[in-house]
């Protein structure tokens, strides 16, 4: 897919009187309608879990606080901890409590400490890529002293807060706080959070690298070992104030996501080929300078909504998996694990630029070099595109190595433009055609489209060989990656192979008087595959315990009705998501000409 280059801010000024830096609004607190209760793309998809289930304010869950001798606050990177004390203090203060607030932090191993725990993790400077840490939380944190703490008699309330409390042992109920993982980058970018144990924010890319390799996988397997000792989850992203729900509901509601239809929240990011197309059709801000990404289903930084009386909480999707990952996965989760195996995304080239050429790693190398346990193979499908829309796809069948490294050397070196197209195949971009890009193969979006990037979860490893010539958001070079790719590139994906193994063939599989069932058939080197149901009327699928993706592409709407009878209503460009458990479900369209839905599924037999 991409590195992340997004407009980041210069430091002109003192970054703590910054909380976030983006164009892009907070999720509202309150809404006047729950769900889908719209007709259009919904930016805010939520669960409905009934009245009474999800409170605001820190005054509230100060009340329930109180009621405790003592009480563990625990949470992810990013949550604002000053913040929330301070706010907690307030209100336990004028209810005449007095209370003992010991700080995590104190306990932590010294910066300069656990800075050389994780160097090896890090990669080389100036690198975006590092390898998944395998430290626990326990390491970051002087493991004698917080073994040895114990909660203060003589105080009315003892209070330990910040990440890592529920280290603790007490005998205490824990208070989980998330912030959604795109408002940690908004605050990274602002310089208002530091990464774990640091005592300072760093670059914006260093901070992500950081999050990315070795804070956001250590705290989401300390969420893992305690989500069934927690009695409060909240959602902090918005300042003064949260929203926050009793741990048995909030159990109750992951139980009713994975057996029935869901939309994760989706999020946007601009980016330097970026286009209009999302802006103009999405109802997103009109003041940013293009979208260049969706996060429409790339789940290690998507959250789930709950709404319950118009008030939102947010929490991370890996919630879900931690708590019933066999449901929601079905006959793959022994294979996949706590790993969402599909991602959606848009790429959105509509009036932007061309992507870079690019490749992406083969498993035995994104496992040694990075410590992923799957590879980032992708497809494009063509949503929307132009008439002069192209994708780039396969080596001519004259390519030869040691020439093509040679222009991209030179390239990079000395800012000459490369004649790609010298090397690399130019197709004419098709609407509804799948294009499919196993890893090592050579590939870009050209300018004008609208590209359903339908692949394997990981995200960040591409390998940019030639980029245009151009600067990102912030007029710096993007960073040209060519002994990568070159370690990963696939050169016998030349000349006619490509029609005929790279571009995707629809059979129809079964059809009826107002339905098609259509397979496009994804390489062999895809754990995954893709149908395309087009239907007049409705059409009833079974899941065969598999986890179903899916995005009404062609239509206004579609109703899902899942077999034990709820249902849902999702709109063109939607992403949404069919349990395995959910067993049977009903697309219903709403619309007045035939609806089409892509499903992508892992196929039967995939192995490790």
């Amino acid at each position: 897919m991409y590195e992340k280059t997004a407009k980041v801010v210069e430091e002109k000024k003192p970054m703590s009187t910054m909380r976030r830096f983006t164009s892009q609004p907070l999720m509202p607190q309150q809404v006047k309608t729950s769900g889908q209760a719209n007709d259009h793309y919904n930016l805010y998809p939520s669960h409905a879990l009934g009245a009474g289930k999800i409170f605001t304010g820190y005054p509230s869950l100060a009340q329930w606080i109180s009621k405790h001798r003592q009480v563990i606050i625990d949470g992810y990177s990013g949550v604002a901890w000053k913040e929330v004390q301070q706010c907690l203090q307030a209100v336990l203060e004028q209810q005449g409590c007095k209370v003992n607030w010991l700080d995590m932090c104190n306990l932590m191993k010294s910066a300069a400490a656990i800075q050389q725990m994780v160097e090896p993790f890090l990669g080389t400077t100036g690198s975006v890529w590092g390898t998944k840490c395998t430290h626990r939380l326990e390491d970051f944190f002087c493991m004698d002293q917080v073994v040895s703490c114990k909660p203060n008699e003589q105080y009315d309330i003892n209070i330990a807060f910040g990440t890592g409390a529920a280290l603790l042992l007490w005998d205490a109920p824990v208070i989980y706080l998330d912030v959604p993982k795109n408002e940690i980058q908004y605050r990274m970018r602002a310089g208002s959070i530091t990464n774990l144990g640091c005592e300072e924010p760093a670059r914006p890319s260093d901070m992500y690298k950081r999050f990315y390799f070795v804070d956001w996988p250590v705290l989401n397997e300390h969420k893992k070992s305690i989500i069934n000792s927690l009695a409060i989850v909240a959602d902090t992203q918005w300042e003064g104030t949260l929203s926050w729900m009793p741990a048995a509901d909030f159990k109750k509601g992951l139980e009713q996501i994975s057996t029935n239809a869901f939309r994760v929240r989706p999020w946007f990011e601009a980016g330097a080929w970026g286009g209009q197309w999302l802006k103009e059709r999405i109802g997103l801000n009109p003041d940013e300078v293009n979208y260049a990404w969706s996060f429409e289903l790339i789940v290690p930084e998507n959250g789930l909504v709950f709404e319950s009386g118009g008030t939102l909480l947010e929490v991370s999707f890996d919630f879900l998996l931690f708590a019933a990952h066999q449901s929601v996965l079905g006959k793959h989760a022994a294979k996949f694990g706590y790993e969402f195996p599909i991602r959606f995304d848009f790429l959105d080239t509509w009036d932007g630029g061309n992507l870079s050429i690019q490749c992406h790693p083969s498993l035995p190398y994104i496992r040694e070099q990075f410590g992923e346990t799957i590879t980032q193979d992708e497809t494009y499908y063509i949503l929307d595109c132009k008439e002069d829309a192209t994708v780039y796809l396969g080596f001519q069948d004259n390519i030869d190595q040691a020439t093509f490294r040679e222009a991209l050397e030179n390239s990079k070196q000395n800012n000459q433009a490369v004649d790609i197209e010298t090397f690399v195949q130019c197709h004419k971009a098709q609407k509804h055609e799948l294009y499919l890009i196993p890893n090592g193969t050579v590939h870009s979006a050209g300018k004008n489209n609208l590209v359903l990037e339908i692949s394997a979860t990981p995200y960040i490893f591409t390998f940019k060989m030639y980029d245009w010539l151009r600067l990102d958001l912030n007029g710096e070079p993007r960073a040209i990656n060519i002994e990568h790719a070159f370690n990963n590139l696939r050169f016998e994906r030349k000349g006619s192979y490509v029609k005929e193994k790279l571009i995707s063939h629809p059979v129809t599989i079964d059809k009826g008087k107002d339905y098609e069932l259509v397979h496009l058939p994804t390489h062999a080197e895809h754990f995954y595959d893709v149908h395309r149901i087009e239907f007049d009327q409705q059409y009833t699928v079974q899941t065969n315990n598999v986890c179903h993706v899916l995005m009404l592409v062609e239509g206004s709407s579609v109703t899902v009705k899942t077999i034990n009878g709820n249902t849902n209503t999702f709109h063109y460009a939607e992403t949404f998501v069919i349990p395995a458990a959910a067993g049977e479900y009903t697309l219903i369209n709403n619309g007045a000409r035939r609806a089409k839905v892509i499903k992508a599924f892992v196929k039967d037999g995939t192995g490790n």
